[in-house]
């Protein structure tokens, strides 16, 4: 362990004195997590809509108000004439369009069903999925407060029996999206940071010809891989606790769960990212090919884990490809300790799958890395 140390102490010394490689560990974490933190919302409020009023009654006007109220829609404009819709949508100034036909109030007092139209600009799928659904149930609501009013105009003190649901949300009563995200960001800055530095610390030693000065020296190779791993295994640690403090107090998402659990389950993840960037050693001749090989194992990861888009949409094949995704393991992992508070029981499937999977990576690497070598 005294030449293991003295390895790990040139580690740190080398990346005290590497300026740019300082700010990738130390700062663009913290810089990735607000970027994404902030950026990657998926709240869909504010759909801008703009309406085409052809009945311009007090009926119409009631039913637009219904829309900015619900806090779901911007009132963009309202126009009396349908070719003045597309102008709205095509320049992208409104997402949705709602044409009120005319004699609508005339209609909806004489007990006569209207057809109002829906427009949805298609080219943002999500939005224009959520809009309508939106716009669909304010239209119901519309319909059925009318409903009522016309049955207690009908029969004074007529009682109507309804079915409330009492809703009730679990982990995440205020159901912001960033409480979901950036646990999964913690998750991808770990993996992203650990596998960069450990592929590009050992290429490195390469492009400037200092591997085969500690290749002659008296270490072993299993010291030599052990002096290289571990620096970027505690700089993972620190990571992590810039990370959770960041998420803490910078924006208020709070670790329900133990966080000396997640302490002990994130070096388990370690296992496959520093595996993972000891392999991509091992085939890399420089920097440069290291970085894009890095690229290519980490956005399949991030686009199959569930990071972003959930797997139970997925097509059955890509969702059989998930399960040798390590990163899926550990996003159920993390997100369970920051907003479940489970304990290692609940998480004990993902834990075992982890580590199988770190185990099996960084022995392979690790036999790659000492036939190098040798």
């Amino acid at each position: 362990m005294f030449k293991v140390g003295h390895v790990i102490r040139k580690e740190f010394i080398q990346l005290r004195r590497d300026r740019r490689m300082f700010f990738i560990v130390f700062f663009s974490p913290v810089l990735q997590l607000f970027l994404l933190g902030y950026a990657a919302n998926l709240d869909i409020r504010n759909i801008p809509v703009v309406f085409c009023d052809l009945d311009a009654s007090r009926t119409s006007r009631d039913f637009i108000a219904q829309f900015p109220a619900s806090g779901y829609f911007s009132l963009r404009a309202t126009v009396n004439r349908i070719k003045d819709v597309d102008e709205y949508i095509n320049r992208g100034k409104a997402s949705l369009a709602v044409i009120l036909p005319t004699g609508m109030g005339r209609n909806l007092a004489g007990r006569e069903s209207v057809r109002v139209q829906v427009i949805v600009d298609g080219a943002e799928s999500q939005s224009a999925i959520v809009g309508l659904n939106y716009a669909t149930m304010i239209g119901l609501k519309y319909s059925r407060q009318i409903l009522l009013e016309r049955l207690r105009a009908a029969s004074p003190g007529l009682s109507v029996p309804r079915v409330e649901p009492q809703a009730r949300v679990w982990y995440n009563p205020e159901l912001r999206s960033r409480n979901f995200m950036i646990p999964g960001v913690l998750a991808m800055v770990l993996m992203i940071i650990t596998m960069m530095l450990t592929s590009l610390g050992i290429v490195k030693e390469k492009e400037l010809g200092t591997m085969e000065q500690l290749i002659v020296t008296p270490l072993r190779p299993h010291e030599l891989i052990l002096g290289k791993l571990l620096p970027f295994f505690l700089i993972g640690l620190v990571e992590i606790a810039v990370v959770v403090a960041v998420a803490v107090f910078g924006f208020g998402v709070p670790v329900k769960g133990s966080i000396w659990l997640l302490f002990g389950l994130s070096p388990i993840f370690m296992l496959t990212t520093l595996g993972l960037g000891l392999f991509i050693s091992t085939i890399s001749r420089n920097q440069q090919q290291a970085m894009l090989t890095a690229a290519f194992f980490i956005i399949p990861q991030i686009i199959l884990s569930g990071f972003v888009f959930p797997i139970e949409n997925m097509t059955r094949l890509i969702q059989g490809l998930t399960y040798v995704v390590p990163l899926r393991y550990f996003l159920v992992i993390i997100r369970g300790l920051f907003l479940k508070a489970v304990g290692l029981s609940a998480l004990w499937d993902e834990t075992a799958a982890l580590l199988v999977f770190g185990l099996a990576i960084l022995g392979l690497s690790i036999l790659r890395f000492r036939k190098k070598l040798e």
